[in-house]
């Protein structure tokens, strides 16, 4: 890689580090569309790997808000979703399923602006999950399709209990990527170039999550999910 590249990947993490340490998500929806551009590489192995590391330092910082009920169902529909995903990455190429994902996010932000809620709830958490813990595993963009659960909750709860979410399962999803060849000493020494931006970006979240819990915590998540739908679309058709 390139130094500009390097520069670049950093300025796209440390941006992606702090959406994610402030709303909660954010960090593979932002980042992933601009890192396939610099090194396809980077995704899914790295991207998640990176994600880990961060999501795991955001649980310790905002463990008060953890919902362990909530985490029982959603990591148990994670599971589902990371075996439908490596099957689909052993026999089928990421790329085509990128228009599909985009729309799904773009259908979920119609749903929950036009005022129909969907609370977290055993059934609502193991579909959410799962449809998380398949976009994680083949695209590392995985955040939308969970957080739209809880954008009508404080964002103590969003940003601790989907940092705890995406910590577990973020492992199972490099394991299982371990296991079908897809994570290795490339994947690791990729990552190391991930980790100065979202050191960066974690560090500067604090401040943003602040300012967001004032009141704007729905429609961040809503305009977010948008934005990576849109772009997610975009790119396919490009």
């Amino acid at each position: 890689m390139t130094a500009a590249g390097f520069g670049w990947a950093t300025v796209i993490t440390t941006a992606g580090a702090a959406l994610q340490g402030s709303v909660g998500f954010g960090y593979g929806v932002f980042a992933v569309p601009f890192l396939l551009l610099i090194e396809p590489a980077f995704v899914p192995g790295p991207m998640l790997a990176a994600a880990f590391l961060l999501t795991l330092a955001l649980t310790g910082r905002e463990r008060r808000g953890v919902r362990v009920d909530d985490l029982k169902w959603s990591l148990g529909g994670r599971v589902l979703g990371i075996v439908a995903a490596l099957w689909v990455l052993a026999t089928v190429s990421p790329e085509h399923l990128t228009m599909l994902m985009g729309g799904l996010i773009l259908v979920a932000v119609a749903l929950s602006a036009s005022g129909l809620h969907i609370a977290p709830a055993p059934t609502s958490l193991v579909g959410a999950g799962a449809l998380s813990g398949f976009m994680s595993t083949t695209v590392s963009s995985g955040g939308p399709a969970i957080a739209l659960l809880y954008q009508k909750e404080s964002g103590g709860r969003v940003r601790g209990t989907l940092s705890a979410f995406f910590t577990v399962g973020t492992a199972m999803s490099i394991a299982g990527l371990y296991f079908i060849h897809r994570f290795g000493a490339r994947e690791i020494a990729l990552t190391g170039a991930l980790l100065p931006g979202t050191a960066v970006g974690y560090l500067l979240s604090r401040r943003i999550a602040s300012a967001l819990d004032r009141g704007y915590m729905r429609a961040s998540v809503l305009v977010l999910s948008a934005v990576a739908g849109a772009i997610v679309v975009v790119k396919d058709l490009l």
